[in-house]
């Protein structure tokens, strides 16, 4: 059997947050909330958001009041994509499943030439 000295195990009381990571201690107490309400106004509050150019959770603070982090964000869209997903595009785009780098290229060019047409 072996003996632990306790004196060295330290509590989570103890243990110091690395400096980078400090800047996250507030996020990581927050609790987010989600509302389960009719589709027209969760449509709403999206557009609303786009129109001024927040994020949905950004819309809803302003609309409650809350302060909002004025630091500008990276605008950018987000997609979820599996294995299965990226041998359907690779075939597509004539690549291989594993050009993950390229099949990226060839979808941004794509929904770049989407918004090009749409607005035409």
């Amino acid at each position: 059997m072996t003996k632990v000295n306790t004196s060295e195990v330290k509590s989570k009381k103890d243990r110091k947050i690395p400096d980078k990571w400090q800047s996250s201690v507030k996020a990581m107490k927050a609790v987010q909330v989600a509302f389960d309400m009719d589709e027209k106004i969760q449509l709403s509050i999206r557009k609303q958001a786009l129109d001024a150019g927040l994020s949905p959770s950004d819309q809803i603070r302003d609309i409650l009041g809350l302060p909002i982090n004025k630091r500008p964000k990276r605008p950018r869209l987000t997609v979820s994509l599996a294995l299965s997903d990226y041998e359907i595009l690779a075939q597509k785009y004539g690549l291989e499943a594993e050009q993950q780098l390229d099949i990226k290229r060839k979808l941004m060019e794509e929904l770049i030439d989407s918004v090009n047409i749409t607005n035409k």
